[in-house]
């Protein structure tokens, strides 16, 4: 099947099978997930995935072009976009074939949910100064801490856990990854509320949970290298949307700007032209970043330079809408206010822009780097949560 063939057939299933109302109460995830496993099954779920896996094993070409086609749809994947975008992604580069094999296909198939574990109260921008406590018991870890602004982890079956192993090392290295069930005794998820009286996030507390040793990812102490995986995963998925809905969904989008503005004013076709010229602009950057990962070239801090570009275009996008509209944007049921209220998060979950600025101009731009904490230092001797504990993520 040549693409064009193979985006008349993709467009063709979605017009088919997209939900076009909104779901009864109570029924969304339900829905989501019947929905995830037509679409694996119909095979564009892990279009460029092994097929050993559960994947495709096709080329970014298909992806691309499937994407290219779901722009126009309200596709339910959502809550499947961390396992799609980051756990998966790092479970198929760091975990071992059992792992592979347990995890992956269910997570294609939205059978399962997962979450991210890293951010804790005393540690966000810098991961390293995570406090969670993995302690080993034989072939288990009993797990003690918090963790919090975890995403989708009130529905979530899995979660890829960051926990300390060793504090007496410097901090960066004494840092093992987990999966651990989140419907395990010693888990409790605690939802969060945000201005919009939603609650996307929560804050999860471990009190004595236990993880068996066949579910660590890496070796003990080389958390942070799978960290670093997980987190390069993170912001190519963040600024490339994987597992979001289409452009529809999306109020500041030019598709739906374009309905709600007079196209008239040449004025207004001007900042229209401009947010063309930066939504491609990123869409292209992500398509090179993702094409260099397939053929095994590691995109490193240009990934970050990914996430900074979305932030500020986010930002773009929510300034020029209530530019155009008008105060109405804002009025109490406009879609438009719950999306301008969401944007300064862009530019803090996976990596707050001044961070992501620093990564950039240090290793991107080889600037000379800021004043740094001794890295030599063990983890239980350094001030976690003061100035001198702050060595950022990268």
């Amino acid at each position: 099947m040549n693409l064009d063939e193979y985006r008349r057939a993709a467009r063709a299933w979605l017009l088919e099978n997209t939900p076009t109302e909104d779901p009864p109460e109570g029924e969304a995830v339900a829905r989501a997930k019947r929905f995830m496993a037509r679409l694996h099954d119909a095979g564009y779920s892990g279009i460029t995935w092994p097929e050993q896996w559960g994947g495709q094993g096709l080329t970014q070409a298909e992806e691309r072009a499937f994407a290219a086609e779901a722009r126009a749809f309200s596709l339910p994947t959502y809550i499947f976009s961390i396992g799609l975008g980051m756990t998966g992604p790092t479970i198929l580069d760091r975990g071992d074939d059992e792992q592979r094999a347990r995890w992956l296909r269910p997570l294609l198939r939205g059978e399962e949910i997962w979450c991210q574990l890293f951010s804790e109260p005393g540690a966000g921008s810098d991961v390293a100064s995570l406090q969670t406590k993995a302690v080993r018991d034989g072939d288990h870890w009993v797990v003690n801490g918090q963790k919090v602004w975890t995403t989708n982890a009130q529905y979530a079956d899995w979660g890829l856990l960051l926990a300390r192993t060793d504090v007496d090392v410097p901090k960066h290295k004494g840092l093992t990854m987990f999966v651990i069930d989140m419907r395990r005794p010693g888990v409790t998820v605690k939802p969060l509320k945000d201005m919009s009286g939603r609650s996307g996030f929560n804050e999860i507390f471990f009190d004595d949970a236990v993880i068996p040793d066949t579910d660590r990812v890496g070796e003990v102490n080389d958390g942070w290298g799978v960290a670093v995986t997980t987190l390069l995963h993170e912001r190519l998925s963040i600024s490339a949307g994987v597992g979001m809905s289409g452009q529809r969904d999306n109020p500041t989008s030019l598709e739906a700007l374009r309905e709600v503005v007079d196209t008239s004013d040449p004025l207004v076709r001007d900042e229209l032209v401009e947010l063309h010229i930066r939504s491609r602009a990123l869409a292209l950057f992500n398509q090179r970043l993702a094409q260099e990962t397939r053929a095994g070239v590691f995109p490193g801090a240009r990934g970050s330079a990914a996430k900074l570009l979305l932030a500020e275009l986010t930002l773009f996008q929510a300034d020029l809408a209530t530019r155009l509209v008008g105060p109405e944007s804002v009025v109490d049921g406009n879609p438009l206010g719950f999306a301008v209220s969401l944007a300064p998060a862009m530019a803090l979950g996976g990596g707050t822009n001044e961070i992501m600025r620093n990564i950039v101009g240090e290793r991107v731009l080889g600037l000379p780097p800021g004043p740094r904490v001794d890295k030599t230092v063990p983890f239980k001797e350094l001030k976690v949560g003061t100035q001198e504990g702050l060595g950022g993520v990268g």
